[in-house]
């Protein structure tokens, strides 16, 4: 079993402590817990990484409760954090960056230039050093260049001479007109110009010879690209030098963006802030582009060899919209010949890669359908511009999931440079996978109904390591697996969750590591089971560690479908019979709530407290459509936002009444962004269940919100207006009959405060009284100021003391130890 031992109080230690005499928190108020979090609560170390050499630790901390974070630098055997000073800073590099295949050298952009850093010597050369931002850097041609990117344009640095070498040249608009007439008029004066004038005959020839020894020259330079007003990204160079791969990036011609008012701002005018489009919106369009050095020609890569891209969606079929095919005669009609094929219609693709195998004879790209319901894999080959399908994931619903993601995911190449990996969500849950590259054979590496939910290789390439929930969904551990798969090594063990960083040798790790009453603190253990954790930060406050904050316990109950549910439950010490309860709803849909870990919603848990202080019993559900729990709950809000993640608050409701003695007239609901949206839901449709509601930055309406996430959800407006119809509260709210607050910041340039202003109108002509809004004029989406989230957390206090008239308070925390 793995131990954890505690460091000695250092000199860091006193001085979070501040003074010799503790101050204590006393019983919660709402003004207490909502201050800011750096004065009284403390902050947790944050973006961990280590030196190069291993020997230093290096994270962003807060103990002198600055307004912002500072760089801290550490060892990993202990000893007292020190500020890293910003000329210290200036010499260090990223820790972001590309090595090579043997791990001795890095190549990393910082501040707009490029740097070589040799691991061995820790020895920093600058490649570059110019006025222009360059980017993207990597190596190339086999590690013996440094390729990057430079105003939209390919360079390599060759490591040997220091030579550098343009490689591609990009060009926006138009190829230039020769210069040659065209129109037969005018070839026809020409031709008789030179035939009578000798000078001009002069003239023409010394113009052709400077246009041949141009030609020449050119041949020397990179093919001259014109893009017309598409943008060139992701710019690659093949192993061998011959390809250049390049996405062609293609805005829409005309896009209709929201503005949201700022009326508080330091010139006294309203100022108006340009956001976003709206669900449905003309979008992006992406071709992977290739240019053959060799044969100095460029190409843009098709598609038609792609299992299913003809395929439409599932849900049309509702609507009967898939497209009646013409005939073959009304095709032969329109074309003059019955030898045309009906027109298909084809979804558009976003390309990624290409990733090139280590010994770069071998390439894969992963592809995506924008409607992100297919996800394809295909080997590329460069000569034949052809692809070649290696693995396919479909889904009716969306593509998405740990290590998937909705871009290329975690993917790579096996040592063997045969095999490529992947994740995929293909049993139901993400899994780690390879494929032959030549034969497509797939091999599942893991499996089971938990998910990987980050894999890497080691240095070495002979081991995985993997981050998974393998033990149970509340907790994340960390683990070693062989490359071919088998048997995993757990390697942390203790409850909550563990955010490992390994060190250069991979020998010790750094672990970021907290329990769901303890904040996020830095450990460090050598890798290998069993072996103890020593903590190296302590970032609590006195103030904060004086109360004895719940441990909430993690349950899971059945929904009315058969799924399981889990859930955060804070129960008062000695609760009354028929008792107060609130359920309190987590944002963003996918995301897990009901953990062991230190949460995201810290105020939410510390209201939570005082909540159960006062009587309430709190439950805080992972409904349908949130993170951890594999893709049928993930997928379980397609098409109907508001329905099983709803019903699965109601089931909560009834397990609070029928288990924990909650009395089914004094049920509130509250949450913020999809959990605002979820409490309109819930008041507007389910009246009888909750009595009282806060919803929080709520989506009102999503056919206002944005694309990228609502589409892959509910599809677009004009296509699936049905699901939009059933998803959007505001087609609800005649249904009102309890309590409602609904607070929103003026500034909210993700969900816009023309939301909550339209469904304030319709409450209004609904004749609606029981509601009331709050409004916050210098908020975004999520709240900074600690005098906003004290006012908004005083008034949903008031709102649930008000309406669901609790008993005394009879919780066991009243301050105190």
């Amino acid at each position: 079993m793995l131990k954890l031992s505690v460091l000695p109080l250092s000199a860091a230690l006193v001085l979070l402590a501040g003074s010799a005499q503790a101050q204590q928190l006393g019983p919660l108020t709402v003004e207490k817990i909502m201050r800011d979090p750096a004065q009284w609560l403390g902050s947790s170390p944050n973006n961990i990484s280590w030196a190069e050499d291993g020997k230093t630790i290096y994270f962003t901390w807060n103990p002198e409760k600055a307004r912002r974070d500072s760089l801290y630098r550490l060892s990993p055997t202990g000893g007292t954090p020190r500020k890293v000073s910003l000329r210290e800073q200036q010499s260090l590099p990223t820790t972001a960056g590309e090595y090579d295949q043997r791990y001795t050298r890095k190549v990393y952009e910082k501040d707009g230039d490029i740097y070589l850093l040799d691991l061995k010597t820790q020895r920093v050369r600058r490649v570059t050093n110019t006025a222009e931002r360059e980017t993207d850097a990597q190596f190339a041609l086999q590690g013996r260049a440094i390729s990057y990117t430079r105003a939209g344009n390919l360079f390599t640095w060759d490591l040997a001479t220091g030579e550098t070498t343009q490689r591609s040249d990009f060009r926006r608009g138009s190829k230039p007109a020769s210069g040659e007439p065209t129109d037969k008029s005018e070839k026809f004066l020409k031709a008789q110009q030179l035939a009578l004038f000798e000078v001009l005959r002069g003239k023409e020839q010394d113009a052709k010879a400077r246009q041949q020894q141009q030609k020449a020259l050119a041949r020397l330079r990179p093919k001259a690209i014109w893009v017309g007003q598409q943008m060139v990204r992701n710019l690659r160079l093949s192993p061998d030098g011959r390809y250049i791969t390049y996405t062609l990036v293609q805005e829409p011609a005309t896009q209709k963006v929201a503005l949201v008012p700022n009326f508080v701002t330091a010139s006294g005018f309203t100022e108006d802030i340009s956001t976003r489009t709206k669900v449905g919106a003309a979008q992006t369009a992406y071709q992977l582009g290739l240019y053959d050095v060799g044969r100095d020609t460029t190409f843009v890569l098709g598609y038609k060899e792609l299992k299913g891209l003809d395929e439409q969606p599932a849900y049309r079929k509702e609507y009967q919209l898939q497209a009646k095919a013409p005939t073959p005669t009304d095709t032969a009609k329109a074309a003059g010949t019955k030898k045309d094929k009906p027109a298909t219609e084809v979804r558009r693709v976003i390309p990624y890669g290409p990733f090139w195998s280590d010994n770069g004879q071998h390439a894969f790209l992963v592809i995506r359908s924008t409607d992100n319901k297919d996800r394809w894999i295909v080997a590329l080959d460069p000569t034949t511009q052809k692809i070649r399908l290696l693995d396919r994931q479909h889904d009716d619903a969306w593509i998405n999931g740990p290590g998937i993601g909705y871009d290329e995911g975690n993917v790579g190449w096996l040592p063997d440079n045969r095999r490529i990996w992947f994740q995929s969500e293909e049993t139901g849950f993400s899994h780690l996978y390879t494929a032959d590259f030549t034969s497509g054979q797939k091999k599942a590496l893991t499996s089971g109904r938990w998910e990987v939910q980050k894999a890497q290789l080691s240095r070495d390439r002979k081991t995985w390591y993997l981050t998974a929930n393998k033990t149970h969904p509340g907790e994340q551990h960390f683990y070693r697996l062989p490359l071919e798969g088998g048997s995993m090594t757990q390697i942390t063990t203790l409850p909550g969750a563990s955010e490992v960083t390994l060190s250069p040798d991979e020998k010790t790790l750094a672990v970021r590591y907290s329990t769901s009453n303890k904040p996020w603190e830095l450990f460090v253990m050598d890798n290998k089971p069993g072996a103890k954790m020593r903590q190296l930060t302590h970032s609590t406050t006195p103030e904060f560690e004086s109360y004895p904050w719940r441990a909430p316990e993690v349950i899971s109950y059945k929904a009315r479908d058969g799924a399981d549910v889990y859930a955060r439950l804070y129960r008062p010490t000695n609760a009354a019979p028929q008792g107060p309860a609130v359920i309190f709803v987590h944002g963003a849909g996918y995301l897990q709530n009901a953990h062991k870990w230190w949460s995201t919603y810290f105020r939410e848990y510390m209201f939570h407290n005082l909540l159960a202080d006062k009587g309430y019993t709190v439950l805080d559900i992972d409904y349908r459509g949130s993170a951890g729990y594999g893709r049928d709950v993930r997928t379980g809000i397609y098409r109907y936002m508001g329905g099983k993640d709803l019903t699965d608050q109601v089931d909560g409701a009834k397990l609070l009444t029928e288990k924990y003695g909650v009395s089914p007239q004094r049920i509130g609901i509250y949450g913020g962004s999809y959990g605002g949206f979820i409490t309109l839901m819930a008041m507007f449709t389910q009246p009888e269940v909750f009595q009282a509601g806060a919803a929080l930055r709520s989506v009102t309406d999503w056919a206002h919100y944005n694309h990228g996430y609502t589409d892959n959800i509910l599809n677009e407006p004009y296509n699936d207006s049905i699901a939009y119809a059933r998803s959007s509260p505001i087609n609800y709210a005649a249904g009102l009959k309890g309590h409602l607050l609904m607070c929103h910041g003026m500034v909210d340039t993700n969900v816009h405060f023309q939301d909550i202003v339209r469904l304030s109108q319709r409450l209004i002509e609904l004749k609606k009284d029981n509601w009331e809004l709050a409004v916050y004029p210098v908020e975004d989406h999520g709240f900074v100021e600690p005098s906003s989230w004290t006012d908004e957390y005083k008034r949903i206090l008031k709102l649930f003391e008000t309406n669901l008239n609790p008993t005394p308070a009879s919780g066991r925390n009243t301050g105190g130890q």
